[in-house]
This record gives C-alpha cells, sequence and structure tokens, in this order.
C-alpha cells in the first residue's frame, strides 16, 4: 500500500494538464495502483468540468482554489469504478521491455543507471531509471534543483522513511539523504531532475564535476 503520496497542487496541476510529460508520467504510474489519489483527482476533474461550464456565467473568486484543495484534503477516499491499469502499463508502453531487462550502466558501488531523458524530446529535464542493489546503498547527495521519484520496484530507506512500490517522493535543494535499499530485492525509481544531484561524501563529491 502507497502511504507518499503527490500533494494538492500537484494533482491539480495534473489535472488541468500543466505537468511535463515525464511528471505526468510519474502521477500516472502513481495512480495506477492508488486509489485514495485516483479519487481525488477524479474529484479534481468533475470540479474542472464544472468550472468550465460555468465560466460565462460566474466570475471566480481570488480564493476558489484554496477552497477546492481544502474540500479534496476533506473528503474520503474512494474506490473509483474502474480497473487498475495492467502493472507498470505506461512505462513499458515507453521502454518496450521488462525494467530487469534494461540495459542498466553502473554508476557508483551499489548504484546503475539509464538516462531515457531522449525519450521526452524537447522536455529541459533529465529523466533517469535508477537501480540500487539489494542491501546497498547509495552515495550521500543532495539536489541542485528539484527531483521528483516514482518507485517501481522493491523499497528505499532514508532519514525520512521508508519508501514502498509506487510512493511518490519529491526532494529539492533543503534535502540531504542516502537511501538505502530495504528488502531481497533491488529498488528501482524513476526520477525527474531539473538539475544534477550534488553528492555530499567525503570522497565522491569530487567526482560531482563529471556528474551530468
Amino acid at each position: 500500500m502507497t502511504r507518499h503520496h503527490p500533494d494538492s497542487l500537484t494533482l491539480m496541476e495534473y489535472s488541468a494538464g500543466n505537468l511535463s510529460e515525464p511528471h505526468a508520467l510519474c502521477i500516472r504510474l502513481h495512480l495506477d495502483k492508488c486509489p485514495h489519489c485516483r479519487s481525488r483527482v477524479d474529484t479534481l476533474d468533475s470540479l474542472g468540468a464544472v468550472m468550465m461550464e460555468e465560466q460565462p456565467k460566474v466570475s471566480v473568486s481570488e480564493s476558489i482554489f484554496d477552497n477546492i484543495l481544502s474540500r479534496i484534503d476533506s473528503e474520503p477516499a474512494t474506490e473509483p469504478d474502474r480497473p487498475a491499469a495492467p502493472r507498470m502499463g505506461p512505462l513499458q508502453k515507453l521502454l518496450g521491455e521488462d525494467l530487469n531487462g534494461l540495459p542498466w550502466k553502473r554508476q557508483l558501488g551499489d548504484v546503475s543507471v539509464l538516462d531515457i531523458s531522449e525519450k521526452f524530446p524537447g522536455q529541459g529535464e533529465q529523466v533517469v531509471l535508477q537501480k540500487l542493489a539489494a542491501g546497498g546503498k547509495a552515495p550521500a547527495h543532495t539536489h541542485r534543483g528539484n527531483e521528483t521519484t516514482i518507485v517501481l520496484q522493491g523499497a528505499f530507506a532514508d532519514q525520512n522513511g521508508v519508501f514502498n512500490q509506487w510512493d511518490f517522493v519529491v526532494l529539492n535543494e533543503q534535502d540531504e539523504h542516502k537511501p538505502v535499499a530495504v528488502g531481497c530485492e533491488d529498488c528501482i525509481t524513476l526520477s525527474v531532475l531539473s538539475a544534477p544531484v550534488k553528492l555530499t561524501g567525503a570522497f565522491t563529491r569530487l567526482l560531482n564535476p563529471f556528474i551530468r
């Protein structure tokens, strides 16, 4: 069961079609397995349709978006009347094969990566699959910009808690962490970065000039 979700503003941007393609993919993957967030997006879609229908007749107050966010957060989650999409459907369609069959490239220690940014031309963001070997540790690092991540397989833990399959994580320049893969399988994540990470370890930080 997912425990870490996109915030209300992000879901509103997704419903309105304002997210970049890579960020929207992260949201879709989360929604496929999270009835709570699917219910919230359904509510947003319905409210958006009503607002569009009523737009010529009413004026929109400055506080309407705050009211919508409060309404979404206060409503109980309900299971929508639609089946969840097949596991990994959107990503498999993009990559054309299973995650474990991808041409992973060893980066540092227990971490392997696959940059798939070229599949999102013109987006201006780095889109990367990352695999942390079971029981392995990623180098300590912070971020030069925003990083949006969804866990596709396995789980990892850091000082903020444990993040399981389909959990959604957003980090920025204020966050420094050293993820550890927990459980008996490799942890695979999909991340969208506005700027490269910054290694902070005593020795690994010397590699920062070589990190894209």
